[in-house]
């Protein structure tokens, strides 16, 4: 039986997005995403974990019992968010202290746990490793947007401190698009994280219907 990746990318990344579909990580989001660099440090270390655990979970899922299967899974997890805590701690300590709390709180995000219980437990290795791929990727993406969305409002800047977060290499991406902005400090505050938040919500449903009503108009046509 073959497996449609494609669909497994799409659900990832737009029909079934942990953030802006299932409403899940809310905490971490909305706390970190005061700069898209912050974002992106904790995007990708949710992505590693997302794809290591369904490696892990796929490889011994015919081994584990249905009855242990959810204290095995937190034990994976747990265990890979502890070598990324201590990964981050020792060659990207700046960021490491930023996010703080919120990387060992990686092994309460209820979407690792439940793409391992609802996909990596029910599939093979690859489909296992594409769906946490995906997922991270989705996850990070809406990370990075609501972070860059914050920090412009907030300062004017894009990816403030990247060199000194995650090594000299990015430091490219470090940005000031609004110069001398006095900057508005609402938007880097917690409920500036909830206002954007619902904006991204509201933009992806009024896409959905833009597309959707698209669609019914071009299957109008051609059956006309």
């Amino acid at each position: 039986m073959s497996t449609d990746y494609g669909r497994i990318a799409r659900a990832g990344l737009w029909d079934n997005n942990v953030v802006l579909v299932q409403s899940l990580a809310l905490c971490p989001l909305l706390a970190v995403t005061g700069t898209a660099t912050n974002g992106l440090g904790l995007g990708l270390a949710s992505t590693f974990v997302l794809v290591a655990s369904g490696i892990l979970v796929a490889l011994i899922r015919s081994l584990i019992t249905p009855e242990v299967r959810i204290p095995i899974f937190v034990l994976i997890v747990a265990v890979l968010v502890t070598l990324v805590d201590l990964g981050m701690n020792a060659w990207v300590h700046d960021l490491h202290r930023v996010l703080g709390l919120f990387i060992p709180l990686i092994v309460t995000n209820c979407a690792i746990l439940g793409r391992a219980e609802a996909f990596a437990s029910r599939n093979r290795m690859l489909p296992a490793l594409v769906d946490g791929l995906m997922m991270g990727i989705g996850f990070t993406l809406v990370l990075v947007v609501l972070g860059a969305v914050r920090e412009l409002i907030g300062s004017g800047t894009l990816f403030r401190d990247a060199a000194l977060m995650l090594g000299d290499a990015l430091a490219f991406l470090e940005l000031t698009l609004i110069p001398d902005y006095r900057g508005f400090l609402l938007a880097i505050l917690p409920p500036g994280g909830f206002i954007a938040l619902g904006f991204l919500l509201a933009g992806k449903r009024a896409l959905e219907r833009s597309l959707e009503r698209g669609s019914l108009k071009a299957t109008g046509k051609g059956s006309g």
